[in-house]
């Protein structure tokens, strides 16, 4: 870890908070992550390598705390309470993105999205014993993803879960973005044609409400004028 050689706190933090993917792990497990897969499922893109050598060094730091699984090999990580602390600045750092940051092509993971989408669900809406939804992508054909609906966790898998779907949503990386964020209901995505849902009536309809909002859906992203004047 490189040092700044500076004793303000503002330095000193971001000599440990600032390093590629510490933000990242301290949202997954703010998230609730508890798991070594758990935590690279939700930071696609990160080397094992570096998850653990990420992990060691929050631990050393007191950030994270890491116990022995109560069944089976691994370990269960959690925040500490200064890992704690650092949620609000993960949590300023979403509202001030939110607002000023442009949604580019490079942002579109649908992994990413379809992943914090599953950590949204409100399982006790979804009607028992659980419900699969299959996800086809306009822009990504080539990628297919399923979410599976039930207690105790709703997971997300890449290949087929070994049980038929039940709801077939199509649509595209952006329009998941754009619902994740509420700044188009998953009713007027299909009204616009941006989405199709294929499966029983009473769960095409229900399943949008099974699904929470972005915790960052409230912040109003600014308006092209006033970034543009923040930048002059």
């Amino acid at each position: 870890m490189k040092s700044y050689g500076q004793y303000c706190p503002i330095a000193r933090t971001s000599e440990l908070f600032a390093e590629r993917w510490t933000p990242i792990i301290v949202r997954n497990l703010a998230a609730g992550c508890r798991t070594f897969t758990q935590l690279r499922e939700g930071a696609p893109g990160i080397p094992k390598a570096l998850l653990a050598e990420r992990l060691a060094l929050l631990e050393r730091y007191g950030v994270v705390g890491r116990s022995p699984q109560p069944t089976g090999r691994g370990s269960v990580y959690e925040l500490t309470e200064s890992g704690r602390e650092l949620k609000r600045v993960c949590d300023a750092m979403g509202e001030w993105g939110a607002r000023w940051l442009e949604i580019e092509p490079r942002h579109l993971d649908p992994a990413y999205v379809l992943w914090a989408t599953c950590r949204l669900v409100d399982l006790d809406k979804v009607p028992s014993p659980g419900v699969v939804v299959r996800f086809d992508l306009r822009d990504q054909p080539e990628r297919r993803f399923w979410m599976l609906l039930q207690r105790p966790r709703a997971e997300l898998c890449t290949s087929y879960p070994g049980r038929t779907e039940d709801l077939i949503v199509t649509t595209d990386s952006d329009t998941l973005v754009q619902w994740n964020l509420r700044r188009v209901t998953l009713q007027q995505a299909v009204r616009a044609g941006r989405c199709r849902l294929e499966g029983p009536t009473s769960l095409a309809r229900g399943f949008p409400s099974w699904v929470q909002p972005s915790p960052f859906a409230h912040v109003s992203p600014a308006r092209s004028h006033d970034r543009q004047g923040a930048s002059t």
